[in-house]
């Protein structure tokens, strides 16, 4: 029922009365035509046997630029309700530690985690499934970039990082295993700690994206960001190799990953986690939709995982104090 308040104050009985005749006939579904009321209209065949299904809500690490996440998970979620027969919702978190935390929950399904933050994830929620990982993730890659200005080399093998002592250097998120885990590892074996960065310590830029571009400009000297990041920048012009240069590029170490809630077979049926798998598992370049959604993870195919593969990234996780 509307409230007079709602609609405004009018003056006299007459008036208000003619007003809310007036409204309650134009919100009469009997008195549209068919053709001018969409919520009356049939529903699709494919969307009316979704309707009384649960949403599969499906999340990923803010690792780039919102813009590229949204355009990637929304194919994503697309190509899953195709398969899948059930709606899919894609979720944005804020950052590294919001999508662990919303997994946690049970407020996200299906997650892509980077390697640190999917090990917070299962441990935090026993029973979660690694679904599978991309062919480039069992030996993934972090490269060390630096300023053309500020004076740093490359080096030919990890002792070469202690260059950057004294330096204004940044991470990404600190919780990135390719952007802060890893390269932080790395950095230990060449005998630099983070409090022997210009300043008594390292930046934390968020992303990728942003630690490119802070080194680019000379906020910071030198950083850390995911490979396959970089070579995306460098291919769209955002990197400007006269003004950021790779210095180092770490040996291989496995890292990103879907993860499942441990439930799903309960709130979709019997054996849908294993038909998540199976769909991601069978993508290709050869469907022009999933050769989308391959290209922008920088993939050819998704391949199979298992917990294990990332017992390295929970020992380094523990020994730098990101997981207890």
């Amino acid at each position: 029922m509307f409230k007079l308040d709602q609609i405004g104050i009018l003056r006299g009985r007459e008036r208000s009365a003619a007003v809310l005749a007036g409204l309650s006939l134009a919100l009469a579904p009997a008195a549209l035509p068919p053709s001018l009321s969409p919520a009356l209209a049939p529903l699709p065949a494919a969307q009316a046997q979704q309707t009384n299904k649960p949403v599969l809500r499906i999340s990923a690490i803010p690792d780039q630029q919102p813009e590229k996440l949204n355009r990637l998970y929304g194919l994503v979620a697309n190509e899953l309700s195709k398969q899948l027969g059930v709606p899919v919702k894609y979720v944005p978190v804020t950052n590294y530690a919001a999508a662990v935390s919303a997994f946690r929950t049970g407020n996200l399904d299906l997650v892509w985690f980077g390697g640190l933050t999917g090990v917070q994830a299962r441990l935090q929620k026993p029973g979660a499934k690694v679904i599978a990982q991309r062919d480039i993730d069992a030996s993934f890659h972090s490269v060390f970039i630096a300023n053309t200005k500020s004076g740093l080399r490359p080096v030919s093998s990890v002792q070469g990082l202690s260059q950057l002592k004294g330096k204004r250097f940044t991470f990404g998120s600190e919780s990135s295993t390719s952007g802060r885990l890893m390269p932080q590892y790395f950095l230990g074996q060449a005998g630099v700690k983070p409090n022997q960065f210009s300043g008594g310590a390292p930046g934390f830029s968020g992303s990728h994206d942003a630690t490119i571009a802070l080194v680019q400009s000379g906020a910071y000297q030198a950083g850390a960001v995911n490979e396959q990041v970089w070579k995306a920048n460098l291919r769209s012009g955002k990197a400007d190799p006269s003004k950021v240069t790779v210095i180092w590029k770490t040996p291989g170490y496995p890292d990103y990953h879907w993860i499942a809630q441990p439930n799903l077979d309960k709130r979709f049926g019997k054996g849908f986690t294993n038909r998540i798998q199976t769909a991601i598992l069978s993508w290709r370049t050869s469907n022009p939709e999933q050769k989308q959604i391959l290209t922008l993870f920088g993939a050819q195919q998704f391949t199979g995982a298992q917990a294990s593969d990332y017992n390295r990234i929970e020992q380094v996780g523990r020994q730098i104090g990101k997981i207890r």
